[in-house]
């Protein structure tokens, strides 16, 4: 498992498309051509079945099968963290199982759905997950989608856990992360591409990026520019990727959607959205095109 620093799976890392054939099916084939262009391009991790992966449309079988493509692909390049959230905590045991056979290096799991489960239920579901796989988990807070908020209480309860070790962070709540932040040694990766510098700059780990399946390198270089002790380029970089990441990410369409359509455009494995996703149309494609190829132009 790639490690860097205190970044439990790197620092960048892509929330990965599921590719499909033009007949809906799982793209094996594509799958392990994006996965090596993102690891090549910069990325640290992928993570594979999340919302981006379309993860509610996929199989049990077919998220086993991605991960197990995508570890052919990259090796140890980098590391896997498989998406195994639902909203039955059995459920997501079984895939937690499932995904430590089929060879990740770790788990997101987000917080349970539709539901609305009190935080000691919630706090109740991530232990019980954490207690039956071997593998590291990362909490997804969304509530934005799910409803329900891990609490800064909960977060913190749960950091004293030996395998709960990292946060997805789409809560937008900077005051409620430090308060984390200054209480745990969890890693924190911004979850929302617009806090990705912001997040690193007050001692985040790095982020989980949807823009990152058509940029990486623009994203990685975000954090090495902060790294390398220039955070005035860092700011100019974040800045100039907000085009895109308001293209992709805020004009009324999901991160998914938009994502398959720009990759198709530069000729990448995306292939067509499950329902009740509809896929963006022509465009909306070329829009989206024309911002990527502004960003690029001036890397």
């Amino acid at each position: 498992m790639t490690t860097q620093g205190t970044a439990p799976f790197g620092r960048a890392l892509c929330a990965m498309i599921t590719p499909f054939t033009a007949a809906g099916t799982l793209d094996l084939d594509g799958a392990r051509l994006l996965a090596d262009r993102l690891v090549s391009e910069g990325c640290d991790g992928l993570v594979l079945s999340g919302t981006t992966g379309e993860s509610p449309t996929t199989t049990d079988v077919e998220k086993s099968a991605l991960v197990r493509a995508v570890r052919e692909a990259v090796g140890d390049r980098a590391s896997i963290v498989a998406g195994v959230g639902t909203a039955d905590t059995r459920h997501t045991v079984e895939l937690a199982l499932e995904a430590e056979k089929a060879g990740a290096d770790g788990l997101l799991v987000v917080t349970p759905y539709y539901s609305r489960p009190p935080q000691e239920a919630v706090e109740a579901h991530f232990r019980d997950i954490a207690d039956a796989s071997g593998l590291p988990l990362v909490l997804y807070d969304i509530p934005g989608r799910t409803g329900t908020r891990i609490e800064p209480a909960t977060m913190i309860r749960l950091a004293e856990h030996p395998r709960i070790v990292a946060v997805k962070d789409c809560a937008y709540d900077l005051l409620g992360t430090h308060k984390v932040l200054a209480r745990t040694e969890l890693a924190y990766y911004a979850g929302c591409d617009e806090y990705v510098l912001a997040l690193y700059a007050s001692g985040g780990t790095g982020y989980v990026s949807t823009v990152a399946n058509v940029a990486p390198g623009h994203f990685r270089s975000i954090l090495d520019a902060f790294d390398a002790g220039d955070p005035a380029r860092a700011a100019r970089l974040q800045q100039r990727a907000v085009p895109l990441i308001e293209s992709m990410m805020a004009a009324g369409l999901p991160g998914t959607v938009t994502a398959k359509a720009l990759l198709g455009r530069l000729g990448l494995p995306a292939g067509p959205v499950r329902a009740p996703l509809r896929p963006a149309g022509r465009e909306t494609a070329d829009g989206l095109l024309a911002v990527y190829e502004e960003l690029i132009s001036v890397s």
